[in-house]
């Protein structure tokens, strides 16, 4: 089997569960990842045959795509703000309206970081706090997950990214464990807020795969993050500190409420380049 033949069997083994145009990218992805060669050089050797290993792969791959597992987690990497992440099913896979969330910091931010304090609440892979640290590296960085297993993935991106962050296992929701983390003037966080009734309309590769208590709250609460948050930058955030958050889409008046009534001075919803209310400054 070649390189060429390789890429078309991925494209046809998704028929039916990826768009034409998605099926390619992700035939693009696994190609690279078993070839260890960029496309033009793919392009190049196409009638190259596979090995007997890169067989392998290939099949043992095909096999978890028709599952619906995503890419990202078979080839274990996601890229996120121009940087590739090491990702599995402990983590969230990093998306790019997060990027949008984290150049809104950065803006703000910049030229202001010299001993400025800031705090990633639900880390997951890492991608928020390291990218922020390699954008601002004066500021000081922690980061916090109630999940072990992300905070190993994320310990593992920041090594292997050189970015040094002070990385916290807790329970963000425990008012008492909150109180160890430090006073912060940038809290930043893409925290939990789809509801149990929204997951009979989601895909199944991030239903089936992606974790759970990344990525849902009770249908009864689904601000519960944003509470948590909010109460915790009135304990722990400097004087005219600033908290900024992905939301969901639909939740954008809800979210802005919730910061209002917790008496932050000035709270901006911001829509992301899809034109969707994706997230919320608000300052203290």
């Amino acid at each position: 089997m070649t390189i060429d033949e390789a890429r078309s069997e991925i494209i046809e083994s998704m028929e039916g569960i990826y768009e034409q145009n998605e099926a390619a990218n992700i035939a693009e992805l696994l190609m690279e990842n078993i070839t260890r060669l960029a496309r033009s050089e793919r392009i190049i050797k196409r009638n190259e045959p596979l090995s007997i290993p890169q067989k392998k792969q290939l099949q043992s791959s095909i096999v978890r795509l028709q599952k619906h597992e995503p890419i990202q987690y078979i080839i274990n990497e996601a890229w996120f703000a121009g940087m590739r992440f090491y990702v599995d099913r402990n983590v969230l896979i990093p998306r790019p309206e997060t990027e949008e969330l984290v150049e809104w910091v950065v803006r703000d931010a910049k030229g202001q970081t010299s001993n400025v304090k800031m705090l990633d609440v639900g880390t997951g892979s890492g991608c928020i706090a390291i990218a922020l640290k390699r954008k601002l590296p004066g500021a000081e960085m922690w980061a916090c997950d109630v999940s072990d297993e992300a905070l190993n993935v994320a310990r593992m991106n920041a090594d292997s990214l050189q970015a040094t962050i002070d990385f916290v296992p807790l329970n963000f929701l425990d008012a008492d464990q909150r109180k160890q983390l430090p006073g912060v003037d940038i809290i930043i966080s893409n925290p939990p807020y789809v509801t149990q009734i929204e997951m009979a309309d989601m895909k199944k590769n991030v239903v089936r795969y992606e974790p759970s208590t990344a990525l849902f709250v009770p249908d009864n609460d689904p601000l519960l993050f944003y509470k948590a948050i909010a109460e915790f930058g009135w304990e722990k955030l400097s004087k005219g500190g600033t908290v900024y958050v992905e939301i969901h889409e639909n939740l954008g008046e809800q979210a802005t409420q919730l910061f209002f009534s917790k008496e932050y001075q000035t709270v901006e919803l911001k829509k992301d380049l899809q034109g969707k209310d994706r997230m919320i400054k608000a300052i203290n």
